[in-house]
Formats: structure tokens, C-alpha cells, sequence
């Protein structure tokens, strides 16, 4: 982050100063992150539990390959959220979007909120399009003559996941909506979504988050005349989808029906899953994202490039994968995350029970970050006390949900497609999503506290 004059910086600017110099200097890849995480849970697992090092070991090793199934789910929704982000319609949107926001600060204020509102369709799609319209807009600004800093740019275009967790796509709501599942199982029914994601007072917490989030990023924005770092021009735009038709094969490859076909088919599945009174799931949200994919290409041509291209910034997630799963069997197979959980909500009353299973949701998701896998391994135990204390059971859900996506902000892991696309570093952007974390943070536990006293 380049340097500023203290008479060009805003009051935000200058009291990030501090926090911005300790994280270029001390915060590592997103990968030696995990690795660290990994000792730290191994270490705390053998300090308070019961667990020997034989334990602790067999628990890491055992839970390894314990996402397997929803690695594919969330690989899906990454890879299927870039296609679709990169389709031609898509990208022609994402342009003239970028020339709406004008001024100093409506640029950036512009990509929260479009990647905010992504986010809470997808996560997938608001990190792609949260990283695609950054640089659409840092590209449309250097070609107005009006430099915009692309850090800032970018930390806005990951917004979309400190309220992911309260929309379409919300991992924890979606487990417990569906059917045979352990929270199906736990509760005797599925717990309807109506009752959490698409309840009131949720709809209010999440239009109330992203105004937080518009209004912090708006007090971060650099002055005219501050000094900014600019976008890099090799980074100014993706290459189009070409391909040469020299034979019969190239013909088929080139064909639009072959992929309308299947995406009308997947559509008319999709019409017929929900008019029988099919639920949203992790699944649909895949097939709902397949069929778009298929239905705005051009042909399998570009589907495939574009497929070719997406897994390059998939890749380094399905590496992390394993080991955080590894992280989740220590802490499952050895009770830590029991230990973790009780040792927060022993003290809650019905009253505050929501504002500390958020905060103990926002530890664990350090250690599992994974909206799905933390429901998995925190939510029995949430569940169990939210009953014992006579709390409904959506207010453990969404207690989870919300820390989940609270801490991403300073959790790395769902930052690396962002980053592998705008061509940054996580130290580039967490002072500013630090601040994020805690405006937001402000935000959900009021919420939760409100909830919990029925005021």
C-alpha cells in the first residue's frame, strides 16, 4: 500500500495507519495460515482434552478426507459463480455498471454494494463479480483520467461475504431446511427457511449490514489527491473466448444448441422440482447456477475455456480443503469444539444466548471456515443448548450463520479467488476488511441481542 501525505489522508486513513503496517508486515499466505491453524488446534486439543498425541493425530488424519462431498458442493459453486460472471452477457453488464458510480467515493461504495447483493444470491458469484467489477471500475476510472485506489477496490469487492450467510445460498439455513439431515434428525423436521433466511427480522439485519458496509467503506475512501495504487495495466481485462472452426468436430464444439439443450432441460427439472414443492438446497443452488452457465454461453467452446480458466483459481481452495477438514476432526473427534462452544454458552441466558453462540461461531470459523462444515460440527452443540434453555432453534442457525461470515473478513481462505483474479495479496486488503469486521460486527450482535430480549 503505497504511501500518503497525513494532510491528504482521511481520519480513517490515518487511524489504520498502525494496522496497516502490522499487516503487510506479519500476515502470511493464506496456506501457511492454515498450517499454523492446524499446530495451534493440535496444540490446544492436547492442552484441553482428554486426547493423547496418538488421539489427536488419528483424529487430524481420520477427518482428512471428511469434506470430500461438500468439497464438490462448494468447488461447484465457485467454479459455476466464475463461468457465470464470465459469460459475455454477464460481463457486458459488469461494464456498464462500472461506468455508473462517478465521484470520490461512489466508485467504491458502488462494488460493496453489487457484490453485497451478489453475495447474498451466492458467495460464489459475489467473489467473482466482487473481483471482476473492482477491476472493471479501477479500469473505467484510469480510462476518466480519475485514479482509484485498487486495494480499497478490491476489499469491497469481498464484502459479499460478510453477508453471504443471510442469503440464497447460506450454508447453515439450507442444512437445516434439508431433509435427513443431523439437524432434521436433531429437531425431529427440517427447520423451513422461512424461519431463517427469509424471516423478518433477518431481511432487516441483512439490508442494515449492507448499509454498515456501504457507509465503512465510504469513510475509507482516499481524498483527491491521495496517494492511490493504482490497478496494473496487465490486469485491466481478461483475454475473450476465441476458437477457429476448421472441422466437423470444431463444428459440434461451436454449436449453440448443444448447450441450450441441457440448460433448457435443467431448467424444466428446476420448474418441476419446486412446483412439487421442492426445497432450496446446497444441490439446487448448484443447478440453478448449471443451468444459467448453459443457457448465456455461446456454445461449448466457451464453457470449456472458461471452465479451463476457473479452476486455476479453484484450485488453491480444494488444496486448503483437506486441511481444514483435518482441523474439524480435532476438533470433533477430540471434543475441543464442545469445549470451545460450552465454555461460551454455559454462562448465556435466553437473553444472550444468540449474541455468544455468534461470537463462538466467529472463533470457530477460524479453524472451519466452511459455513457447511461449521454447522456440521458446532451445530449439535448450539442446538442441544438453545433447547435446554428454551431458545427456538432458528436463532441458533442463524447464530452460526452470522459468525460464519463475520470473521471471513480476516479469515483468508474465501479471500484467494478475490485475490488470484484482481492479482493481490491478502495483506493488500485486510486493514481495510478489518475495519469491515468490525462495524459489522457491532451490527450482529445488536441484532441478536434484540432478538434474544424480543425487544
Amino acid at each position: 500500500m503505497s504511501q500518503t501525505s497525513p494532510r491528504t489522508r482521511t481520519g480513517v486513513q490515518r487511524a489504520m495507519g498502525p494496522l496497516n503496517s502490522v499487516v503487510e508486515r506479519f500476515i502470511p499466505s493464506a496456506l501457511v495460515f492454515a498450517i499454523v491453524l492446524t499446530v495451534l488446534v493440535m496444540v490446544a486439543a492436547l492442552g484441553l482434552t482428554d486426547a493423547g498425541p496418538v488421539e489427536v493425530v488419528r483424529a487430524w488424519g481420520d477427518g482428512l478426507s471428511g469434506l470430500l462431498a461438500f468439497m464438490t458442493q462448494m468447488a461447484l459453486i465457485l467454479l459455476l459463480g466464475y463461468i457465470l460472471a464470465n459469460t459475455g452477457p454477464v460481463r457486458a453488464g459488469l461494464r456498464r455498471l462500472a461506468a455508473v458510480p462517478r465521484g470520490r467515493v461512489m466508485p467504491y461504495v458502488f462494488v460493496a454494494l453489487v457484490t453485497c447483493v451478489a453475495g447474498l444470491f451466492t458467495w460464489g458469484l459475489g467473489l467473482v463479480v466482487g473481483a471482476l467489477l473492482a477491476k472493471e471500475v479501477a479500469a473505467e476510472g484510469r480510462r476518466r483520467g480519475e485514479p482509484r485506489h485498487f486495494p480499497l477496490l478490491v476489499a469491497a469487492g469481498y464484502t459479499g461475504m460478510v453477508v453471504w450467510h443471510m442469503g440464497y445460498s447460506g450454508s447453515a439455513p439450507l442444512v437445516a431446511a434439508t431433509p435427513d439431515s443431523f439437524v432434521s434428525e436433531q429437531l425431529g423436521q427440517p427447520l423451513p427457511i422461512t424461519e431463517t433466511t427469509f424471516s423478518t427480522w433477518n431481511i432487516v439485519t441483512a439490508v442494515l449490514a449492507v448499509a454498515v458496509v456501504a457507509g465503512t467503506i465510504a469513510l475509507m475512501a482516499p481524498r483527491h489527491g491521495a496517494g492511490t495504487v493504482e490497478m496494473p495495466e496487465h490486469r485491466m481485462a481478461d483475454d475473450e473466448v476465441t476458437y477457429e472452426v476448421a472441422t466437423p468436430a470444431d463444428r459440434l464444439d461451436a454449436s449453440r444448441v448443444l448447450t441450450l439443450v441441457p440448460g433448457l432441460l435443467l431448467l424444466a427439472y428446476l420448474v418441476i422440482h419446486f412446483s412439487g414443492g421442492g426445497t432450496i438446497t446446497l444441490d439446487i443452488v448448484n443447478w440453478s447456477f448449471l443451468t444459467l452457465c448453459l443457457l448465456l454461453v455461446r456454445n461449448p467452446f466457451e464453457i470449456i475455456e472458461l471452465t479451463q480458466r476457473a479452476a486455476s483459481n479453484v484450485g488453491e481452495i480444494l488444496l486448503q480443503f483437506p486441511l481444514y477438514a483435518g482441523i474439524m476432526g480435532i476438533m470433533a473427534g477430540t471434543g475441543l469444539i464442545t469445549v470451545l462452544s460450552q465454555a461460551l454458552v454455559s454462562v448465556s441466558t435466553p437473553a444472550t444466548f444468540g449474541l455468544l453462540a455468534f461470537l463462538s461461531a466467529g472463533i470457530v470459523n477460524f479453524f472451519v471456515p466452511s459455513g457447511g462444515g461449521q454447522i456440521a460440527v458446532q451445530g449439535p452443540v448450539l442446538l442441544e443448548a438453545a433447547s435446554s434453555l428454551g431458545v427456538d432453534p432458528e436463532v441458533a442457525v442463524m447464530a452460526i450463520a452470522y459468525g460464519d461470515q463475520w470473521t471471513n473478513m480476516i479469515q483468508p481462505f474465501w479471500a484467494l479467488p478475490l485475490l488470484a483474479i484482481a492479482g493481490l495479496k491478502i495483506r493488500d486488503i485486510l486493514g481495510y476488511t478489518t475495519v469491515i469486521l468490525l462495524t459489522t460486527g457491532v451490527l450482529f450482535a445488536a441484532a441478536l441481542l434484540v432478538l434474544g430480549t424480543g425487544v
